[in-house]
């Protein structure tokens, strides 16, 4: 073992990334189709102390000017730490309350959208918004983020890197989304329809996720093949998705549409990387958090950066980049959240079991930073706690130590000031204060 770099033995290489053949590529794409790069591949995925850092330069990630929109008045923001004990929080806006007019026209409608010809599968695709609302976490994100990208004059589309820059073609008075213009307009129209089209993605990742990992509740109810069967609800997932895909459609984004395809490509790559990594990669941070990313962090970063090109923002512009850079870093914030929570709140309070993740096999940050720690811990998580007595053994480790569960706490509050210097990069506004608040929540919530 490596003394130097205690991390050194259980963090093996990553493989090479499978590349595609120059064929192969010149049939699938064009001179306008974008060249996406994962998130994790733009924006940092640890801290420096742990081995992270900036990533290769790129269009996805070069416009990252912290002063560009900066206008002579002083952003009463300016260096927010958001778990400074200090910062009176409450004082910023609360972001749900913010959009909550504006998003219930749209919650309703929704029901509407993923209704069938076919009884069973209409009540199974409609369970989740009928039943249990929830906070619209994602609707909310989008509704406020189109708000703060209005505040910020569209850049020129002008030089290589912008050879097709995505952004909409917007049709509003002045040829250009401001705040005054912004409600009732299209541009605003068709984000508040892609929150929809991501809340519909979401709920069925959801079904679909209940049906792999045979989970009996969701949201603090049934879940829904428990309800109906597996086959109903595969079914009433993959309907949310070809409805999704429709109104995506309707967008008249090809860029968008490319886009948001690309997080439903995320979301299978991250539950394939779930059932099957190596087990010498399950030793790994950047494992976790890629899986994390995929499955969590991707639908909310690539609908962050959709909503600034909706808004008549190109691609590689400084609001498209620190939007997405946004959207990454409070979906890994969210996820770490997460599984802190599993082995700390009540099933209950969680709406689903507690300590589920030990039971499907995987291993969170929490049980990874036990590991470094613990090299008797490394076997069980190799092999996924398949042992009698592996999950018990684990959690002894865990409780047992006097830093996982800080180190854990500490990842997630690094990329929640990573997502709250994003934001601090765009124009001042409410809307914007309120996404900063969102974040807060994010990171202290306990449920």
């Amino acid at each position: 073992m490596d003394v130097a770099n205690p991390r050194a033995e259980i963090t093996p290489k990553p493989p090479n990334k499978k590349k595609v053949s120059k064929k192969a590529e010149e049939l699938s794409h064009s001179s306008s189709t974008l060249k996406l790069e994962p998130s994790f591949d733009l924006f940092q995925l640890l801290p420096e102390e742990e081995g992270g850092g900036t990533p290769v330069e790129c269009v996805g990630n070069m416009n990252r000017d912290a002063t560009f929109y900066m206008n002579g008045e002083a952003d009463t923001l300016a260096g927010y730490q958001i778990m400074n004990p200090q910062n009176d929080i409450k004082k910023l806006p609360d972001p749900f309350k913010m959009v909550e007019n504006e998003l219930q026209p749209f919650s309703d409608s929704i029901k509407e959208l993923v209704s069938s010809d076919q009884p069973i599968l209409s009540m199974a695709a409609k369970h989740f918004f009928e039943k249990r609302h929830g906070k619209r976490f994602r609707p909310t994100i989008v509704q406020l983020l189109g708000k703060a990208c209005a505040e910020g004059t569209p850049e020129e589309a002008i030089g290589s890197s912008w050879a097709w820059s995505g952004a909409s073609d917007v049709e509003v008075p002045g040829g250009a989304v401001t705040p005054s213009n912004h409600f009732g307009s299209d541009p605003w129209r068709r984000q508040a329809q892609l929150g929809q089209i991501v809340e519909m993605i979401h709920v069925a990742s959801l079904i679909h996720d209940d049906v792999l990992d045979e989970a009996d509740t969701r949201r603090g109810g049934e879940a829904v093949h428990k309800l109906y069967s597996n086959k109903v609800a595969v079914l009433a997932g993959d309907y949310l998705l070809a409805r999704s895909a429709l109104l995506l459609a309707r967008l008249e984004n090809t860029a968008v549409v490319q886009i948001m395809a690309t997080a439903l490509e995320s979301l299978v790559a991250g539950e394939i990387m779930q059932l099957k990594s190596a087990p010498d990669t399950l030793l790994r941070m950047e494992t976790y958090l890629q899986k994390s990313y995929y499955k969590t962090a991707s639908l909310i970063c690539y609908a962050c950066r959709s909503v600034a090109l909706l808004g008549g923002h190109a691609y590689g512009s400084n609001m498209a980049t620190a939007s997405e850079e946004f959207g990454f870093h409070l979906g890994l914030a969210y996820q770490i959240q997460d599984d802190i929570l599993d082995f700390t709140a009540a099933a209950s309070v969680l709406g689903k079991p507690a300590l589920a993740d030990m039971d499907l096999g995987l291993s969170t940050a929490p049980i990874l930073y036990a590991a470094q720690e613990f090299k008797e811990l490394r076997p069980l998580v190799k092999r996924r706690f398949k042992n009698k007595g592996d999950k018990q053994k684990a959690l002894e480790f865990l409780y047992k130590s006097d830093t996982a569960m800080d180190k854990a706490k500490n990842l997630a509050k690094f990329h929640a000031q990573k997502a709250t210097d994003a934001l601090l990069r765009m124009p001042q506004s409410d809307s914007r204060d309120a996404l900063v608040r969102l974040v807060h929540l994010v990171i202290t919530r306990k449920k």
